[in-house]
């Protein structure tokens, strides 16, 4: 008998394992295609941008919208189970686990 949830967790991994990859490979050519341009590109003066020490960091403004949206995430699965535990009895399943 097939296991769906092991088949389902299988496909899943690969399907990470790709996007993993195709990532990595994206980081390598924009590595040697930054080190080229560096390489060839005279040094340009720095712009001197009003307050700029004040803005954060591109590293720190992506960190917090990935924990934001973990946090929306959860919050959504935790709405999503309740629903389906609500509704159980109207289905036939009983109590969800």
């Amino acid at each position: 008998m097939i296991d769906i949830s092991a088949t389902g967790r299988d496909l899943q991994d690969e399907f990470l394992n790709l996007i993993r990859a195709s990532q990595e490979t994206v980081v390598d050519a924009l590595q040697v295609w930054s080190s080229a341009v560096q390489a060839v590109t005279p040094s340009v003066l720095k712009v001197n941008v009003p307050y700029a020490d004040r803005l954060p960091k591109p590293e720190t403004l992506v960190n917090q919208v990935y924990d934001f949206a973990g946090q929306l995430l959860a919050t959504q699965r935790k709405f999503v189970n309740d629903t389906l535990r609500a509704t159980a009895p109207l289905t036939g399943q009983g109590a969800a686990g």
